[in-house]
């Protein structure tokens, strides 16, 4: 038996999770935290019984974090020190722990806000990830790249 009546076209959770997500992101917006660069908030995942929330987010340095390097006018320095993969792992390795750090010591304040701005049952615990998404979007876009470079080459020696 087929049950008739209105079909909501946005179910409650759906709706639960883009109010959550938005009030995050302004909240992570006034927060003045040195350990933050520039972090977007991509999603939340509120658990059915509303008690816990996932928030998605992915985060870019914003240059503060670069290696430095020692220049003078007009010409660069001989002992400019070379920047390898390492280098570039190793300070967005640290830059990921201390976003995630700044992230966890907020969350009891984004928390409260949350409270303040919404109305629920519960607030929900504040769980923060690094958007998986991201890094798979980045992964494929150099698989697509080296792809395109292997067919330019190809087509070069023909």
């Amino acid at each position: 038996m087929v049950q008739r009546g209105s079909v909501r076209r946005y179910p409650r959770m759906v709706r639960v999770n883009e109010v959550v997500r938005e009030v995050v992101a302004d909240e992570l917006e006034r927060l003045s935290d040195p350990r933050l660069g520039l972090v977007t908030v991509t999603g939340v995942d509120v658990s059915a019984d509303l008690r816990h929330a996932t928030v998605y987010y992915s985060a870019l340095d914003s240059g503060r974090e670069q290696p430095k390097r020692s220049r003078r006018r007009g010409a660069q320095s001989v002992d400019e020190p070379e920047v390898t993969a390492t280098d570039t792992t190793h300070v967005q390795a640290e830059f990921k722990s201390q976003t995630d750090a700044a992230l966890r010591s907020a969350a009891p304040h984004i928390r409260t806000a949350l409270g303040r701005q919404v109305r629920l049952k519960y607030v929900p615990e504040l769980h923060f990830r690094e958007d998986p998404a991201i890094e798979q979007g980045e992964r494929v876009e150099a698989i697509i790249r080296e792809l395109h470079s292997r067919e330019d080459q190809r087509r070069g020696r023909a």
